[in-house]
């Protein structure tokens, strides 16, 4: 069995030891299921992206937390084009991954920056009522208003302490139907603020989570009449991210900083 090239790269940060780590694994075909959900499990990080070489600047991706494989990333997105612009494509001007759902996610870097920018199918949220397991996991907290996307159930706070000081009840959030829990605000310095609870996928609280913000950003964008949207991940490591509605997508942009390179030594098994 060949061995693998492995890299760990801070995503939505410019700084290592911020932003969002994510692990990235190029593979020639994708492996069985069950090794990319052990090696995803031994990163023990909150998302490992597999890629896998079609052409000139097509890629395939797929992703998986320790516990399970997701529909859909963006900060291990991210973390994955850096790695492919880092080690020879610097000269693409644009990366286009195809998900296991056939869906495109294109990738386009911006030398000036420093940054990438990343199109996603905006996930346009539905206002829904609140309850009392969504009061639960907001330890008692009384939402403004909630709503639903595809895979979470976000909650609208009253102001960014909110967002901050809250302590949610994960117990209860691994219950809920959906993927996840995400609460956000107005933000202080930025136009909102989020933090994004899994617990379900074996995530209590994802550093920056880019998949949040299909959501966020065109539920934002309507209440604040704006198209173009800095936010921020109020976490313990935390990250920056602009959001830019274009239509139907979502323009999602962000910096990446490589932590470390190296194996996963196949051939000991």
């Amino acid at each position: 069995m060949h061995n693998l090239p492995l890299y760990q790269v801070d995503a939505f940060t410019d700084k290592l030891f911020g932003g969002n780590p994510a692990a990235v694994v190029p593979v020639p075909e994708f492996p069985s299921d069950k090794l990319m959900q052990q090696i995803a499990a031994e990163n023990n990080l909150s998302e490992t992206a597999f890629v896998v070489i079609r052409g000139k600047g097509k890629f395939d991706i797929r992703w998986f937390t320790p516990a399970s494989e997701v529909r859909l990333c963006g900060h291990a997105t991210l973390a994955a084009a850096h790695v492919l612009y880092r080690s020879g494509g610097k000269d693409l001007e644009r990366l286009r991954f195809k998900t296991k759902a056939g869906e495109i996610i294109t990738v386009d870097p911006d030398t000036d920056e420093g940054s990438y920018t990343m199109t996603f199918p905006a996930d346009k949220p539905k206002k829904v009522k609140s309850s009392k397991k969504v009061r639960g996991a907001l330890a008692g907290l009384k939402p403004v208003s909630v709503y639903e996307g595809t895979d979470d159930l976000i909650v609208v706070l009253e102001d960014q302490q909110q967002v901050e000081s809250l302590k949610p009840n994960h117990h209860i959030i691994a219950k809920l139907k959906q993927r996840g829990l995400i609460v956000t605000a107005p933000g202080n310095k930025v136009d909102f603020v989020s933090r994004c609870f899994y617990p379900v996928q074996g995530i209590e609280e994802d550093p920056v989570t880019g998949s949040a913000h299909t959501v966020l950003a065109p539920l934002w964008a309507k209440k604040l009449k704006k198209k173009k949207l800095t936010a921020r991940q109020l976490s313990s490591r935390g990250g920056r991210l602009y959001c830019e509605m274009r239509g139907k997508k979502v323009r999602i942009s962000g910096q990446a900083i490589t932590y470390l390179a190296g194996q996963v030594l196949l051939d000991r098994l």
